[in-house]
C-alpha cells in the first residue's frame, strides 16, 4: 500500500487511501484510491472539504476524515500537483531523445540526407531507388557496401550527433529528471558530476534523506498523525514517526559525539532524557536509571 501511494503522489501529485472505521471511530484498514479518478471539493457552507471517487463504475463521496491524502506541491491548499506536469517540458525533451536515438542507431547512425542524380528521374525509378535504399538500411545492413546506380551521389545536410553533443544532451536529461525528484546521480548509476550534497557516496546518501526523503516523511507523519489515531491515543502521547536511524547509519558516530559533548557534567548544555527524545526513546526516571547503571542520574527538573 505504501509502494502503491507514494507512486501515486510521484506521478499524480496525490495519493489517497479510503480509511475504513470501527463504529467507535478508530481506524482498522486502508483502501488505496487511484488518483485520476478522485476530485477533492470544497465545502465551503461547511467550512470543510470532501473526496470524491468512482469506485467499480459508482461515484463515491468521502468526507475528509475518511481519507488519507498524501499531496505533493500544491497552490490551492487542496491538492498537489503532479510533478511530471509540472516538469512536462524537460519530460518531453527526453522522450523525443529517446525516439531521436532509436531512429538514429536503427539508420547505421547517420544523419539524413539526399541522393543526388544528374538527370531527371521517373516517379517509378524513384519509387525504386528509394525501395532499394530501404532495403540496404536497418541495423541488420550496418557497415556493408551501397551501391548509387546511374552516377548518383549521397549528399548529407544534418548536423552529425556527434557534432551537436547528442550523448551529452543525454546526460543532461538524467540529470533534469533526477533533479525534479532530488535523486543524486549515484542512484541512478550516473557518476558524471559531482554534487552540491557532498562529494563522498555516505555524505550523498545522508543528503538524499534529509532533502529528500524527509520533505515526504513528514508528510505521511502529519497526516497519519491526524487521521490514524484517536483523540485519546494523541492526548495519551502517542504519535507515529519514521525511523530512519538505519539509513543515518553512517553519521551515528557524528550524533555520538554532539551528544557526549552535549552531557559533559561541566560543559554539558543538555539532559539525558532530551538526548533520548532526539533518538525517539522514552524518558527514563532516576530509579530506572541508576537499577539500570548502578551510578546516580542527575536531576531531570
Amino acid at each position: 500500500m505504501r509502494n502503491t501511494a507514494q507512486s501515486h503522489a510521484l506521478l499524480w501529485g496525490n495519493a489517497y487511501a479510503e480509511i475504513g472505521r470501527t463504529n467507535g471511530g478508530e481506524p482498522v484498514d486502508l483502501f488505496p484510491l487511484l488518483p485520476d479518478r478522485t476530485v477533492v471539493e470544497r465545502d465551503r457552507e461547511r467550512q470543510t472539504h470532501q473526496y470524491r471517487t468512482n469506485v467499480d463504475g459508482r461515484h463515491v463521496t468521502l468526507p475528509a476524515d475518511r481519507v488519507l491524502h498524501i499531496p505533493a506541491l500544491g497552490f490551492d491548499g487542496l491538492v498537489g500537483y503532479s510533478p511530471i506536469w509540472m516538469a512536462r517540458q524537460a519530460v518531453g525533451l527526453g522522450l523525443a531523445m529517446e525516439e531521436f536515438g532509436a531512429k538514429f542507431f536503427s539508420n547505421d547512425m547517420k544523419s539524413g540526407g539526399y541522393l543526388k542524380h544528374p538527370g531527371r528521374l521517373s516517379e517509378e525509378a524513384q519509387r525504386n531507388i528509394k525501395e532499394s535504399m530501404e532495403r540496404q538500411g536497418g541495423l541488420d545492413n550496418a557497415h556493408r557496401l551501397k551501391i548509387l546506380e546511374e552516377g548518383m551521389d549521397f549528399q548529407q545536410v544534418t548536423i552529425p550527433p556527434e557534432d551537436a553533443q547528442f550523448i551529452s544532451s543525454r546526460e543532461f536529461q538524467t540529470e533534469e529528471i533526477a533533479r525534479l525528484y532530488r535523486i543524486p546521480l549515484f542512484m541512478l548509476q550516473s557518476h558524471a558530476k559531482d554534487t552540491s550534497w557532498g562529494t563522498g557516496i555516505a555524505q550523498q546518501s545522508l543528503g538524499f534523506v534529509r532533502y529528500t526523503l524527509e520533505p515526504w516523511l513528514q508528510r505521511w507523519e502529519q497526516e497519519l498523525n491526524r487521521k490514524m489515531l484517536t483523540r485519546r491515543e494523541r492526548e495519551q502521547g502517542f504519535y507515529l514517526k519514521h525511523n530512519v536511524n538505519a539509513l543515518l547509519r553512517a553519521d551515528t558516530e557524528t550524533r555520538a559525539n554532539v551528544y557526549e559533548r552535549a552531557l559533559d557534567p561541566e560543559t554539558g548544555w543538555m539532559l539525558r532524557n532530551e538526548v533520548r527524545g532526539l533518538e525517539d526513546l522514552n524518558n527514563i526516571t532516576q530509579a530506572e536509571w541508576e537499577e539500570e547503571h548502578g551510578v546516580p542520574h542527575e536531576s531531570q527538573q
